[in-house]
This record gives structure tokens, sequence and C-alpha cells, in this order.
């Protein structure tokens, strides 16, 4: 096996694996739950000797040391999803955001329109022939990997052996640090009563047979409380989470039904915690696939009873669906909701849901409002919507005129909105 005497001559430590990152370079950090922290803390640890390094993710779970407003004038950092570890970063002015569907993210480093210097990645061990797992986090990662220049890699034994378009050969990797470490967990409690009402409206629209694209969150989680008299349910989504374990445990998820991999839950990265990790180790109904296929919206397309779902920040009267921002502030990114609401759309069968509380701190906002904030981002656009959801009820806007818009609009608003919304579309003609 000349594999093996190649991995260990490349097996190197944390210190000296960065110490090939020069001022100047890109670096990809591989995100979700399997960013690499030993690799990173290690490049941190250089900041002294480096100026304007540009890091460049996805949503990434845990610490962020890059970050630290000491370091500004060595790393900047690239978002293509903004979490919580970096959202002061970009809403100071001190990082970035780049507006993208997560469909398109990959096409970016494969094209060399945003090269990448050097690679931070996080990948299961080599199996007997020599090949290498991207595990949890295959979506951006295995992408980004592929066209850099340098690729450092933990091999960590706790990363999942997944199955999929999802291995790398050792003999691509640079430099090698095996590893121990538990990966990042994302626990999610117990869905809200006002989740579970959300997710009671969203399930009546599913139909048995049907292939899921969720999220994840109190909404998705409160979703999958009412799926238990459901049948031949599959799933293929960007991301899954520990909530589904249970509907396939119970036959409920068996992906029978699906026009597209039929007996396999198709994902891209995973967000949960080591009981979701457990269950995806060598499981073959698992197979993940980077975005650029997972949520390619014409693959998406080819799933018969096709459901996306979906949140936002708040909706229009006229459909126009703000998932990004807070008026001006830049609060998380496009990620995989256009892909999946325009794949939906095109599914025959398929239904593509946004699902949202019909209100804001403590009820003393509408999130159905007259019109978007001013600098608010419009992710999904009137003309993609089809049906709206709140703990109020369902609004089927597909095929609707803007009068038809804001009837059903207010009709799942909170009650002590509803006039004012009403008032509003009066005086601007609306209805």
């Amino acid at each position: 096996m000349k594999w093996l005497q190649r991995y260990q001559e490349r097996i190197v430590s944390a210190e000296d694996a960065v110490g090939v990152i020069r001022s100047g370079d890109r670096v990809y950090v591989g995100g979700g739950c399997a960013m690499p922290h030993s690799l990173v803390k290690a490049l941190v640890q250089r900041s002294d000797e480096l100026e304007d390094v540009e890091i460049t993710h996805i949503l990434t779970i845990g610490e962020a040391p890059y970050a630290d407003p000491k370091h500004e004038k060595s790393f900047r950092v690239r978002n293509f999803f903004i979490g919580g570890n970096l959202r002061k970063a970009v809403q100071d002015g001190r990082a970035d955001y780049v507006p993208i569907f997560l469909a398109e993210i990959p096409r970016l480093f494969l094209s060399g329109d945003l090269p990448i210097d050097v690679a931070l990645i996080s990948v299961s061990p080599p199996d007997e022939h020599g090949f290498c797992s991207f595990g949890i986090e295959v979506g951006c990662t295995m992408p980004a990997a592929k066209s850099a220049k340098i690729i450092i890699a933990e091999i960590n034994d706790q990363m999942p052996r997944c199955h999929g378009d999802s291995f790398i050969h050792i003999n691509k990797i640079n430099y090698c640090l095996p590893i121990s470490t538990p990966l990042s967990q994302l626990s999610q409690g117990q869905p809200s009563n006002l989740q579970k009402k959300i997710g009671q409206n969203v399930a009546e629209l599913i139909e048995d047979g049907s292939t899921l694209q969720l999220g994840i969150g109190g909404i998705p989680d409160g979703v999958l409380f009412y799926l238990e008299d459901k049948k031949d349910l599959g799933i293929h989504s960007e991301m899954f989470s520990d909530g589904i374990i249970g509907l396939v445990e119970k036959g409920i998820v068996n992906n029978e039904r699906k026009t597209l991999h039929p007996g396999k839950i198709i994902a891209g990265f995973v967000l949960g915690t080591q009981k979701v990790y457990d269950f995806m180790d060598d499981n073959p109904i698992i197979e993940m696939h980077p975005t650029h296929y997972t949520n390619d919206p014409f693959i998406v397309s080819k799933n018969d009873k096709m459901v996306a779902i979906n949140s936002a920040i708040e909706v229009d009267l006229t459909g126009q669906v703000c998932a990004d921002s807070i008026g001006t502030k830049h609060y998380s990114g496009i990620g995989g909701q256009i892909d999946f609401i325009r794949g939906a759309a095109r599914s025959k069968g398929g239904k593509p849901i946004i699902a949202l509380p019909s209100t804001a701190r403590n009820d003393s906002l509408s999130r159905i409002v007259p019109m978007l904030k001013p600098g608010a981002g419009v992710v999904t656009s009137r003309g993609d919507v089809h049906y709206v959801v709140t703990e109020w009820g369902v609004a089927s806007l597909y095929g609707k005129s803007i009068r038809d818009r804001v009837y059903a609009l207010a009709k799942i608003a909170h009650p002590k909105f509803r006039e004012e919304l009403i008032a509003f579309a009066k005086e601007h003609h609306y209805i």
C-alpha cells in the first residue's frame, strides 16, 4: 500500500502545517460542525506574522478566533452565510458577506473565479484503499478542497465515514494531522407550542410519498412532530439533523417512493449531535454530495412531490420574502432557500413553503408587513412564493393577484395587526 507510506510521510504538527500559509493568501475553512478547530487555532497563533489573509467559509459552528478585532490586520473573513460567531464582525464592517445561492458557491471555487490557496479541512481516516470521507460536511468543502493549491487536513477518527460523492484520496492531501477530537455539536431543544402549531399547519400540506427539504430549528422540528401519520417520505435536502432519525427508525422516512435516488437520504452537510453522527457512520441509506448537486434546482425538481420548507424574517403583502437581513443589517444568508423553492416549484406535485411565526418581540411586531424594512434583502421574490405558513394558517399565493395575496396574508397575520395591514393595502390601492 504505497498510499500508506505517503500518508505517513505527510504527517506534521498543526503548527508546521499552517506554516505554509503566507500573507495575502485566501484560506478556505471547512464549515458547519466539521470546522477544523486545531488548524484554525494554530493559524490564529501566527497572527503576528501574517497580514491580509482572507478566510472564507460558509456557516461555522464554534468559536471563530480569527474574527477578533485584535486580529483585524491579519485576517478578514468572507462569509457565504453568517453565523452567530461572525454576525457582529459583519455588522461592524470588519468581515464581509457574499449574497449567493448555496448551489452556486462550489462553482466559484471550481471555476477559479475565487481561487483558494489553502483549504483547511477535517476528514475521516483513510480506508484500506486510501480514501478519506468528508463525513458530515461535504457541501462546499469538497469543491473548495478540490480547487485548492494546498490541502491541510485533520484526520479525525471521530469523523463519520459517509457514503456518496464524499471522498478524497490521501494522495491529494498535502499535510495531515491525525487527531481524535469530538466534532462540534448543535443540539436542538423541544419545539415550542408556537413552533408546533406552525409545524402542524405545514404538515397538513405534506402528502404521503413526498420528498422533504428541512432545515434546522424549532419550526422544522415542529414539522417533524406532526409526520407520525405519514407514509413513505423521503429526504433530499441541503442538510438534516437529529430529528429525522426517529422517523427513519419508525419507517415513516423510507425513501422508497423517491423518483431520484430511491432508498437514499441525500444531503450536503449535517448540523446535529453525536446521535446523528453515529447514525450516519457507514450507513448506506445516507449519501452526502456537494451542494452544486444537492441544491441544483433542476436536480431537486426530479423528485416528485418535492416539499421545500424554509423560514423568513418577514414577508410583505405582495409576497416578497426577506430571509437574510433585518433592514440594513445582514443577519444570515441566502443559503439554499431559493434553490429548493424553485426546485420544488418545478417538481411534479411539489410544494414550496415559507414558514414563520406571525410576530416577533412578544407579539409587538408583525412579521407579515405592509412593506419590507428599508434595506431588507429580497431572498425569495413574489413570483417564487407559493405557500406562506404561520401559526394562524396557510396562505396559498401561487397565481394569485396582489388583491388576493393581501387578503390571504392578512388572514394568517396575528389578529391584532390585520386591520392595519388591510388599511395600508387600501391606501395604496392594493385592494
